[in-house]
């Protein structure tokens, strides 16, 4: 295995508006690991078939950036849910099955991965509660920003004083997808109209996710949503991305690892 060596900052997206007093956060990109093959080199996913060695060693580095205590690192088993937990502590037996994970417990690391999907880390300051959230179109129209935020709620924040930032996400020239799909989507949200654009026939449509998480995050009130503005298809040497491993016929694909903690 390669000696450990430190995560560039440049190997990591952050955010203004989550450079708050006491918060750590980043968007890790696929960079900064020892993972080799279609893995190169960050790879995060627990699920992948990787060596999970590696995983382990690029996790750690994970945690070692956000300058953290402990060699904790706090994730869900994703399933495309609504679904959000609160958590205090490493998990004690089997990661339970969620797509949103909150915590109040200062220099624990909670994280979520993705390889398209938007992840969306969350932070009310002055209540000291962060928390996160995977949103596909299946969690977005389902409900997991809310629950996320109503989950934050429960351990004294205030959707107001939430700040909410959508991190690498598949975008709209890259997200072509059919009419059978766009119906499911409408039936969860009809005012996701707004970012269905017309394809390249009558069968397609063009499916802009980071405005459709942008709006519902709006919608529910936090007091502030913002989108980083980097697309996980399209920039291959930063992300990974089931779309695209899926265009090639790959036979797996890495998964980035968005993180945030209370310092």
């Amino acid at each position: 295995m390669s000696q450990p060596q430190p995560i560039r900052p440049a190997d990591a997206v952050q955010h203004e508006a989550l450079s708050l007093n006491g918060v750590v956060h980043a968007f890790f990109t696929r960079r900064g690991g020892i993972s080799t093959g279609i893995y190169e080199s960050l790879n995060a996913g627990i699920g992948s078939k990787d060596d999970s060695v590696a995983v382990e060693e690029n996790r750690r580095r994970m945690v070692a950036f956000l300058v953290l205590p402990g060699p904790d690192l706090v994730t869900p088993w994703q399933v495309h849910s609504a679904d959000a937990v609160v958590v205090d502590g490493p998990f004690a037996g089997d990661r339970p099955k969620a797509d949103g994970i909150v915590t109040a417990t200062r220099g624990l690391s909670i994280a979520v991965v993705t390889a398209d999907c938007g992840p969306v880390l969350f932070a009310d300051a002055r209540a000291g509660v962060v928390g996160a959230a995977h949103a596909g179109w299946r969690g977005a129209t389902g409900g997991v920003l809310e629950a996320t935020i109503a989950a934050m709620e429960s351990c004294g924040a205030r959707r107001e004083d939430i700040v909410a930032v959508l991190g690498p996400t598949i975008t709209q020239a890259a997200y072509e997808i059919g009419a059978d799909m766009a119906d499911g989507i409408l039936a969860g949200d009809p005012k996701a109209a707004d970012f269905l654009a017309p394809g390249v026939d009558a069968t397609k449509r063009q499916f802009d996710l980071p405005g459709l998480i942008l709006s519902r995050l709006e919608r529910a009130g936090v007091g502030e949503a913002r989108f980083v503005g980097r697309c996980t298809y399209g920039e291959e040497d930063s992300f990974f991305s089931y779309r695209r491993t899926t265009h090639r016929g790959e036979p797996d694909y890495g998964r980035q690892l968005s993180a945030i903690a209370l310092a």
